[in-house]
């Protein structure tokens, strides 16, 4: 069980019971009510897309992580760029994952958002 910390010095932003936790109210992330907006992930705001594999039953993944975005738009990005891939994909946890290997077309699409991409390793 996780205990909540008062103090300058550390925030919860993760429970085995909750996941991920707003690290200003420390509600669960789709609860977040301390901004009016909702809960956006943490990261350093560069676009991280790469390849996985792993965990997925041989199935290839391209996932994007780091992107400092709120979650109405982050889904609406996501939407977007299943549309451009012509595949699915999901939001889980501030991380977008399209199915397939579409690391290219995604790069292209984010930079041509003016966001700051990397292709990391994967």
């Amino acid at each position: 069980m996780s205990k909540k910390r008062t103090g300058s010095d550390s925030k919860l932003v993760y429970s085995s019971e909750q996941g991920r936790t707003c690290p200003n109210c420390g509600n669960p992330a789709a609860k977040c009510a301390c901004r009016g907006a909702r809960f956006i992930p943490s990261g350093d705001g560069i676009a991280r897309v790469r390849r996985e594999i792993s965990g997925r039953g041989g199935k290839t993944v391209t996932t994007i992580s780091g992107i400092q975005l709120k979650t109405d738009e982050l889904k609406d990005l996501t939407k977007e760029l299943k549309q451009l891939c012509g595949s699915g994909g999901a939001l889980k946890d501030g991380i977008i994952e399209i199915q397939g290997d579409h690391r290219d077309k995604i790069v292209a699409a984010l930079q041509d958002r003016g966001f700051t991409v990397k292709l990391a390793g994967g």
